[in-house]
């Protein structure tokens, strides 16, 4: 699944981005595995015959929706340099940011990184995440990650923290999103800056 999905055709990015907000509205109101496409098709206003152009069922739209949220989320988020960083309250803001948007779509990244979830969204949000723990590692001049590149060297640190990360955020969702971001993201930025070391 690419980081992003661009259609030149207006008509279909509309469709596809009605559907995706769809989905999501539809997930606050019900588990995923009740919608169906019609459901989805109904409240976007479109045709079955549209959805099936660009979808194969609602768990391909919920995972090309969740994806995409994600990645704007990492594309906004500033990039901070982590080498050799010993301030636990380094990255802070950042990874509160983060919690706090899965929190508010709980529901949804419940249903896609859970047991009966979606391989192809756990796999992206840790290659996402793997690059832009990289990226902080080693320093780079844009401000932001929207520049980060789609794959980066072998960086057993970086894999490290981003499958810890992962799981962070993956309990936290089992466990009904206990306590606040910010006292979750208290809770780990510690040990995210302890845990960082030098780039090789």
């Amino acid at each position: 699944m690419s980081r992003t999905t661009t259609y030149p055709d207006p008509r279909k990015r509309r469709s596809r981005e009605a559907m995706e907000r769809a989905l999501l509205e539809l997930v606050a109101e019900r588990d995923l595995s009740a919608l169906s496409v019609s459901d989805v098709t109904r409240r976007a206003r479109v045709h079955r015959t549209t959805f099936y152009e660009h979808y194969t069922d609602v768990h391909d739209v919920a995972a090309f929706a969740c994806t995409q949220m994600f990645d704007e989320l990492v594309d906004a988020t500033p990039v901070f340099h982590l080498a050799g960083e010993t301030d636990p309250e380094r990255g802070h803001e950042e990874l509160t940011a983060v919690f706090a948007h899965i929190g508010e779509h709980a529901d949804l990244y419940r249903a896609l990184l859970g047991p009966e979830g979606s391989a192809r969204v756990i796999d992206h949000l840790l290659r996402r995440i793997n690059v832009a723990v990289h990226v902080n590692r080693v320093g780079t001049t844009a401000p932001t990650h929207a520049d980060d590149p789609d794959e980066v060297p072998h960086d057993p640190a970086a894999a490290l923290l981003s499958g810890a990360l992962m799981g962070v955020i993956t309990d936290w969702l089992r466990r009904g999103c206990e306590g606040t971001p910010e006292e979750l993201s208290t809770a780990v930025a510690q040990h995210f800056a302890g845990a960082v070391g030098h780039p090789a």
